[in-house]
Parts: structure tokens; C-alpha cells; sequence
């Protein structure tokens, strides 16, 4: 198992289910009946195709001692692919969503699943895909679906929103002295750092989860974006500073002007292991009130930070078990950053899994450390897909998902009513 991936199955235990989840909505074709009922013996006839082309799909995790290595089985389809109890439409998707992220994946099974939901649509049925991040990052899991789901002409992620390539680190003694000391820095920070107060955002975890949907427009947001010389994630980033806002205000905390937040960034890809992800530490300018006005200075902040955390590549402690058995230690009290954002880039073009049409996909980070919320998004076919996962006995989740998706909506050019904080 490489030492990163290993990491990942570090971080997994009672408090903490380190597991990817993707929901989404299926259409009614192929295996899903005109009636809405799923066909699971021919869902299962097609994965059992499929997966002969996904080998990471059939990895158990075997412990010897304190390591773990990879074991190669037979995925029992029977228990991967199930049927569960009906929900109440898409805030009934939200909810099991939540309480799944409780849940963990047995390990003595490969460490993935795949959940058919009735009503969570009018029509059709809704879908529950979960993946060990032992397994895959966010970028593999999208690569995971594409090789699952039926092929299309052209699914693969958008060229303006797929991270670039990296050659390769340079090798002089000045750059990687330079790694050192950045990497040493982060080190320090990470077990040290203390750039946020007091606030419901960071502290122990209830066992009661929620998950909000919010959806964009990706063109609109996109070419608003770039107006102003930024990405589609610096859009995402200024919603989600709205949503920060909202909730600091409705719970009488004073909102400060930078709150630090943890944003992934993709690696370049290497097939030995699943995991390929850097991070970049992004101050959110919440003194600012227009999200245009942040857009600007996130993306000026963004453009540079994406470059070092490439150059630096995957944070320090996360490099194998023992590094994350010491960050799953100190993580618990840290006060660094407030919480978690992720953007994945998707399918340009809707995707159908065994003939059925997926008219709708979010994804579902994993809250770690004493972090209560997190926000991730995956854009598909022509829209940005988001949620946000939080505790909810203790942060109003949907305040924060309201204001974020009315900062979406004047970012597309839209505004309901106003201009959101």
C-alpha cells in the first residue's frame, strides 16, 4: 500500500469516517424502469463488467501489524450494490447523506459501495456511491465514475478546469532547500498555528451530520469569473466566504476580516497510489461584503498559492501512517484553519450508469480534525454541483448553504434580491 493512501486508512476510525461520497439522481432507462423501480440484477451484471477495468475496485486492506497492504478479491456485488429504504425526496437524500457520513465502510471488503435510493426524485431513483479515500482523492473518484458509468463521447473534465500537468520538481540545491524550508514551515504551523479565535466552527463533533445541496450555473459563473481575472474556485471560494458570514452573524460571533480555510490541490498523477493531493492554506476576506470584491482578492491570493502547493506537493504529515497517527493526535485541538473546501472537475457531458441517465451529482467531503463544516463541489454537464457537510447539533448548516447559494446566484449574474453578504 503506498504510504499516502496507508494514511488515509490511518485517519479512519469512531468520529471520523474518512470516506468520499458521491449522491445523485438517476433518470428512468436502462435498469431503471419506467416505474422508477432499479433493475439490481442487471445493474449488477454491468459493474461486473466493468470493474475487471478498475482494479482498485477490488482491494481489500489487510493488516500486518501496524501496516497494511492491498489484497486482491472478488468483489461480492450483493453486498457493493444495494437497494436501501425510500427517502423523502432530494432533503431526504440530504439527510441519509449525512447520516452515511457516519457510517464506515467495513474493511474486510473493498472499501467502496453503491446505494440505490427510491424517492429521492419524482421520477426515477437516487444513488448513493461511497469510496474509501484510502481508495482515490476526488480527482480518482471522478475518474472511478467515468469507468463505472456508461461511455460517452466526451466525459472527460473540462480542459480549462483540469489541473496541469507538472513535469517534475526541479532538483538544484536552491529549490530544494526552498521545499525545506516551506515544508518546514508548514510543519510548524500545522502543530502550532492558531490564526482562528473561538468559534462554533471548530470543536468536538456530535454524532448527527447534515449535508445541503446548492447548485450553479457553470457557464455563468465561469465567464463572471473570468471578467475579473478568476477561476470558477475563486467563485466558489467567495460563496462560500457568504456563507461563513451568515452564520458568524446569526450566531452573534464578530466575523473576521481573514478566516483560513484548507483547499485541496491536485498532484500530478501517478498510478501507485490513489491519492495525489497537495493543499493550500486560502484567507477568506470576510471583512470584504461583496463577493465580487473578494473574488478579486481570492484570486489574487490563489494564483500564487496554487503554484507553491504544487511545488510542495502532499502536506508533510500526510506522506505516510506515522506522520497521520501524529496530525490525528494534535488535529483534534487545532486552530489553524476553520474548514474545508474542495472543487473537483467532472464530466463536460451528462453521464448514464447501466442506461440510465444521471440528471444530477454532488459530492460529499469528509470532516476531520475538530473541523464542524466543509464545503465540496464537482462540476457535471454544465452546472457546479455542491454541498455542504456540517455538524448539526451545532452550526446552522442551512444559513450557511442559503447565503452561499444567493453569493452563487449574484456571481452568475443573477441576483434575487440584492446583493448577499
Amino acid at each position: 500500500m503506498a504510504p499516502v493512501d496507508e494514511a488515509n486508512l490511518v485517519l479512519d476510525h469512531a468520529g471520523q469516517v474518512n470516506v468520499f461520497l458521491a449522491a445523485g439522481v438517476l433518470g428512468t432507462g436502462g435498469f431503471v424502469g419506467a416505474d422508477g423501480v432499479p433493475d439490481l440484477t442487471a445493474l449488477r451484471a454491468t459493474l461486473a463488467e466493468r470493474i475487471t477495468a478498475v482494479p482498485r475496485l477490488r482491494l481489500r486492506a489487510e493488516g500486518t501489524g501496524r501496516r497494511h497492504r492491498w489484497v486482491e478479491v472478488r468483489p461480492e456485488l450483493g453486498h457493493h450494490v444495494r437497494l436501501v429504504d425510500a427517502v423523502a425526496g432530494p432533503a431526504g437524500l440530504e439527510r441519509l447523506c449525512g447520516d452515511l457520513m457516519t457510517v464506515p465502510l467495513p474493511q474486510d471488503r473493498p472499501l467502496w459501495e453503491l446505494l440505490l435510493v427510491p424517492g429521492a426524485s419524482a421520477s426515477g431513483v437516487g444513488m448513493v456511491l461511497r469510496v474509501h479515500h484510502a481508495l482515490a482523492d476526488g480527482v480518482a473518484v471522478v475518474a472511478i465514475v467515468q469507468q463505472l458509468f456508461d461511455p460517452d463521447g466526451d466525459s472527460a473534465p473540462a480542459a480549462s478546469r483540469r489541473p496541469p500537468v507538472v513535469a517534475g520538481h526541479r532538483r538544484d540545491v536552491r529549490s530544494v532547500l526552498g521545499r525545506g524550508v516551506v515544508g518546514w514551515r508548514r510543519i510548524r504551523m500545522t502543530l502550532a498555528g492558531r490564526e482562528v479565535g473561538p468559534t462554533l466552527f471548530l470543536g468536538e463533533r456530535s454524532a448527527h451530520r447534515g449535508v445541503a445541496f446548492v447548485d450553479a450555473d457553470l457557464a455563468a459563473l465561469g465567464a463572471h469569473a473570468r471578467s475579473v481575472g478568476a477561476t470558477v474556485n475563486d467563485a466558489l471560494l467567495s460563496a462560500v466566504a457568504s456563507g461563513y458570514r451568515a452564520v458568524f452573524s446569526a450566531a452573534g460571533e464578530d466575523v473576521p476580516a481573514l478566516l483560513p480555510v484548507s483547499v485541496p490541490v491536485a498532484l500530478p498523477r501517478r498510478e501507485v497510489s490513489g491519492n495525489h493531493v497537495g493543499v493550500m492554506l486560502v484567507h477568506l476576506p470576510l471583512g470584504d461584503p461583496d463577493p465580487v470584491g473578494r473574488l478579486r482578492l481570492l484570486a489574487a491570493d490563489t494564483r500564487s498559492a496554487k503554484v507553491q502547493a504544487r511545488q510542495q506537493g502532499t502536506l508533510e504529515f500526510m506522506r505516510g501512517p506515522l506522520g497521520a497517527r501524529i496530525l490525528d493526535r494534535v488535529a483534534h485541538s487545532q486552530h489553524l484553519v476553520a474548514g474545508f473546501v474542495t472543487d473537483v472537475p467532472g464530466p463536460t457531458r451528462p453521464l448514464r450508469l447501466a442506461g440510465a441517465p444521471v440528471t444530477a451529482i454532488w459530492p460529499v467531503a469528509v470532516l476531520a480534525a475538530n473541523v464542524r463544516l466543509g464545503v465540496a463541489a464537482v462540476s457535471y454537464a454544465g452546472r457546479l454541483h455542491c454541498s455542504v457537510h456540517f455538524d448539526a447539533a451545532t452550526v446552522p448548516g442551512a444559513v450557511f448553504a442559503r447565503s452561499m447559494g444567493e453569493a452563487l446566484a449574484y456571481l452568475e449574474g443573477r441576483p434575487a434580491a440584492g446583493r448577499p453578504g
